[in-house]
């Protein structure tokens, strides 16, 4: 019996991936391409993860240098802006998940927990029309685990009757070391993993 859901947002309720590539080229735009092209290589494999963790990981894995938190901090506020600017177009929600949470979102306990910042996460959700619909919209910097291992501490939750709903293996992770089951989605590439849904059209728990 599942009474809880744990959201993802980017590629999950949101088809955000695109802007967010363009929003990594737009703020490394001074530097060689080919780096810039295996940032994006790494954003798409590893969507759960923090804007934070990325702009780190170019610095300090492609560029092979040290980055100190005031810079990383200007590169995250200056991605948030583009986001905040391009991502409260509606057109971007994805139709048939945002069905399903409008029809059930009395039902379930639906939380967001996502890899985006989460003052940009709860300002997109509200400029979107779907805070009314979860209980909390939590983000980064706190790493995806930890967010899922709060809510369920927090509201005493039973990992058994929890899901997390995500489009990366970060999800996955997330989901496995709370002890709580992952329902892939919009990644082909997780289907061998627990439990995978095609569309939400048919989608039954």
């Amino acid at each position: 019996m599942i009474k809880t859901i744990f959201w993802d947002f980017d590629g999950v309720i949101l088809d955000s991936m695109p802007i967010r590539d363009y929003g990594f080229r737009k703020i490394f735009e001074e530097f060689d391409k080919e780096l810039v092209d295996k940032l994006l290589e790494y954003h798409t494999l590893n969507g759960g993860l923090s804007r934070y963790v990325k702009i780190r990981y170019f610095y300090n894995i492609l560029l092979g240098v040290e980055v100190n938190d005031e810079k990383v901090q200007e590169l995250a506020d200056k991605f948030s802006t583009i986001m905040k600017s391009e991502l409260t177009n509606k057109k971007y929600l994805i139709k048939e998940t945002v069905d399903f949470i409008e029809k059930n979102y009395q039902n379930y306990n639906f939380h967001i927990v996502s890899g985006s910042d989460e003052k940009e996460l709860n300002y997109l959700c509200k400029e979107l029309d779907l805070t009314q619909y979860f209980k909390t919209i939590e983000g980064s910097p706190t790493p995806k685990n930890d967010l899922v291992k709060k809510i369920l501490e927090i509201y005493s939750y039973n990992p058994k009757e929890a899901i997390l709903i995500g489009d990366s293996i970060n999800d996955y992770e997330a989901a496995n070391v709370n002890g709580i089951k992952f329902y892939g989605y919009n990644n082909e590439k997780l289907k061998k993993l627990d439990e995978y849904i095609k569309t939400f059209g048919d989608f039954l728990i």
